[in-house]
């Protein structure tokens, strides 16, 4: 099974999240279907089920590897580079 390097390099404690919904979906009147933050640096925002996939864009513009669910009961990640639920 392959293993993602790059959860053992996240800061400790995570970042506090910098929003408690998708900003930008605010901004564009689109309602957000679920949530992920950043475990780089907080951003919130939307999931790839969302119409504009704004968690998916961060990563693109950030390289920001790993994101959690930030939605209540959820606590997985995923790992853009690695394509892995990490």
């Amino acid at each position: 099974m392959k293993e993602c390097p790059h959860v053992p390099a996240l800061p400790r404690p995570e970042p506090e999240p910098q929003a408690t919904t998708c900003r930008e979906c605010l901004a564009l009147g689109s309602h957000p279907v679920q949530l992920r933050i950043c475990l780089e640096c907080g951003y919130v925002g939307c999931c790839d089920s969302s119409t504009y996939r704004h968690s998916t864009q961060h990563f693109e513009e950030t390289r920001h590897p790993v994101m959690r669910s930030f939605e209540p009961g959820e606590d997985w990640r995923w790992c853009y580079v690695d394509l892995l639920i990490v």
